[in-house]
């Protein structure tokens, strides 16, 4: 590409933001970065610094940052990218709530909570009317918000959200997609954190036999899910039960992170 169309064209930028995706997909921080603002340097010279392609590769550099904890380069990245999401393709966009979504998940990791908390109010506002109440991105946002009212043990606040979430992935992906496994997963924890063990097993029961089911009995999810239902019934006494399961999860655990 580079040979054919020069090393300025838009085109080089996809190609370099799409080798440094798969760096970062493989943890390789260090050889994306400069990819990342390789492509963000070609696209600001060729579109303007206001362009939407210039708010995505804004994003994609900011998560990078974001993945390895480095919340402070992160943040301006996503509020320039926000910034430009809201004037180039107005404040009610899809793209402008995954900007919301991604600057309030950055808060969340640093414990702002009520910085948080508006940033995915917005976003889930957004796609409710640009997407629909029953679409997997309004879930996603659901789901986030749950979480934060979760992380402050509001658990009425999250209970309801947590379980619209369940209801849309269940309706949008099938009963035994993964993603279906993390909300039961979300939903058991609460209960759990409000001592009702009775509401909280068989949902863990049902995220361990999709997880096997969909990933294969060895994969580390599956683990979790054994990990999560054996501290289940160790809280209850019941240790026959929690035994096998952490020895599972145990052997699975060695297999891929090794003894």
């Amino acid at each position: 590409n580079e040979k054919v169309l020069g090393p300025e064209h838009p085109r080089v930028a996809t190609s370099l933001n799409n080798l440094a995706a798969l760096y970062t997909s493989l943890g390789d921080y260090a050889r994306a970065e400069p990819l990342y603002k390789r492509a963000l340097a070609i696209k600001q010279k060729a579109l303007g610094p206001e362009h939407p392609d210039v708010a995505i590769s804004l994003n994609n550099l900011a998560v990078l940052y974001d993945s390895h904890g480095d919340y402070v380069k992160a943040e301006p990245l996503y509020k320039r990218a926000l910034a430009i999401r809201e004037k180039a393709l107005g404040p009610k966009h899809p793209r402008v709530a995954t900007s919301l979504n991604n600057l309030a998940v950055l808060y969340k990791s640093l414990g702002e909570y009520a910085r948080a908390e508006p940033l995915y109010k917005r976003a889930l506002a957004i796609r409710e009317k640009a997407l629909g109440p029953e679409h997997p991105d309004v879930a996603q946002s659901l789901n986030s918000l749950a979480a934060l009212y979760d992380s402050l043990g509001d658990y009425a606040r999250a209970e309801p959200l947590y379980k619209r979430a369940l209801a849309i992935w269940e309706k949008a992906l099938g009963p035994k997609h993964p993603d279906v496994a993390i909300s039961l997963n979300n939903l058991a924890v609460l209960y759990k954190s409000l001592g009702e063990y009775a509401r909280a097993e068989p949902l863990y029961k049902r995220a361990l036999a999709i997880r096997e089911k969909a990933l294969g009995p060895k994969h580390p999810r599956v683990a979790i899910s054994l990990k999560n239902l054996a501290v289940l019934y160790d809280s209850l006494g019941d240790y026959a039960k929690a035994e096998p399961l952490y020895k599972r999860a145990l052997a699975i655990d060695e297999k891929v992170l090794g003894p």
